[in-house]
């Protein structure tokens, strides 16, 4: 391994070692301590390299680098739970020699890209670069569960017009569905507050428990297990805006305690959006958060809606439920020929020799927070999908890609 790359794979390990999924605030440490050391740690990085940084009092941070008009490069350090399943510690940072690999939670979405788009910055700085744009490296704690660091930063700086975000896929997203986690209530005639299922509303549903009483056809029939009272039911995560790469363990549950309307709703039904599609793709509808009550029942539903849909048309198909929207992001769409697009998938098919074109995804990022923005790297078309799934890792090749990608992109968007 040659010294930057080395150098690279160690940073990367040792940030993973921060379990930065969002936990109870503590004081001046709005997303928990985890996050907050997990910040502490990329800044210190960065100024060890001779860079200004910004701490904006735990919500974010910023590396700056240059002068004149701003250009950003948007990523986040927290991540979702762990979740159940890994075969490799989820914070454990595992250097892998044998197969090439950093294994632990956040490996590719984000904190490997952040480190890798710190360590481009680095290069380019130790080659003599001098950007003709203030590159702007704004590293978020809570991209993942509500984006109020976004907000807190652009109510205490300035956001960039125009940057991209390593935290999605190549060659380039040009544009981007909308998201809005909703919570739906339906009554029942029970007291079922022993029912919990899911972690995050944008995680497929891995892990669904309920006290109730035992019916072994029942289990047999629909894979479920009995321990310690307890009916369980276990799936495969997913990201929530690719639910059909996953298994749903709500879905069984449901059918086991004769909810048989709440799951035609959410399952098979789905309020008939799924028929909507446009050239950003279809609606997908991901009910991925439960909980039980003494006379209800709770669903937290991520919908990714495509990008020239309008929310209200979303709306108006859960006329008639009871429902709360918790957080919702609106569309991104860009031009695929604008400069920014062209020069990113430009750079990428350099690199890899490849002649691909800008492509449209599911997924939400902080692209959107920018009058001018896209997503940019890290996934490719054909690799497994490991983000928000067990036993999530980066390889050494696309570490030694993604440097390569990063540092030319940077180059030529902040040299005129």
């Amino acid at each position: 391994m040659d010294s930057l790359f080395e150098k690279t794979v160690n940073s990367i390990s040792e940030i993973i070692k921060f379990n930065s999924a969002q936990s109870a605030p503590e004081k001046g440490m709005p997303f928990g301590k985890g996050c907050a050391d997990c910040l502490d740690y990329f800044l210190s990085l960065a100024r060890s390299f001779g860079f200004e940084t910004v701490n904006y009092d735990n919500y974010a941070g910023e590396v700056i680098f240059g002068d004149g008009e701003d250009f950003a490069i948007l990523a986040h350090l927290d991540v979702v739970p762990a979740g159940s399943g890994w075969a490799h510690a989820p914070f454990g940072g595992e250097i892998d020699l044998v197969n090439k690999r950093i294994w632990g939670r956040g490996a590719m979405d984000d904190k490997g890209p952040a480190v890798i788009s710190l360590y481009c910055m680095k290069q380019l700085k130790d080659e003599g670069f001098k950007p003709k744009k203030r590159i702007r490296l704004i590293v978020g704690c809570n991209e993942e569960s509500g984006w109020e660091c976004i907000k807190y930063f652009k109510a205490h700086s300035t956001m960039p017009e125009t940057g991209f975000s390593p935290d999605a896929d190549f060659p380039v997203i040009y544009a981007e569905k909308g998201i809005m986690h909703i919570k739906l209530t339906f009554p029942t005639n029970r007291d079922l507050t022993s029912l919990k299922g899911g972690n995050a509303a944008n995680m497929v549903c891995d892990e669904c428990v309920v006290k109730a009483d035992i019916d072994k056809a029942k289990l047999k029939q629909l894979n479920l297990t009995a321990e310690n009272g307890l009916i369980i039911s276990r799936g495969k995560s997913a990201h929530g805006s690719t639910p059909e790469q996953g298994i749903n363990a709500i879905a069984p549950i449901l059918k086991y305690l004769g909810l048989d309307d709440v799951y035609e709703k959410l399952f098979v039904k789905k309020f008939g959006l799924t028929e909507l599609e446009d050239e950003t793709g279809r609606l997908t509808f991901s009910p991925d958060v439960i909980r039980g009550e003494k006379n209800c029942v709770t669903v937290v539903c991520d919908i990714r809606y495509p990008a020239t849909i309008s929310r209200e048309r979303v709306l108006e198909a859960l006329k008639g439920e009871k429902y709360e929207i918790l957080s919702e992001q609106a569309p991104l769409f860009n031009n695929k020929q604008c400069e920014l697009i062209q020069v990113l998938c430009g750079a990428y098919n350099e690199v890899t020799g490849k002649k691909t074109k800008p492509i449209a995804i599911g997924g939400g990022t902080y692209a959107r927070a920018l009058k001018c923005g896209a997503a940019f790297g890290p996934e490719e078309e054909g690799e497994e999908n490991v983000i928000h799934q067990p036993n999530e890792y980066i390889t050494f090749e696309k570490i030694e890609k993604c440097l390569k990608i990063y540092k030319l992109a940077i180059e030529r968007l902040t040299n005129k």
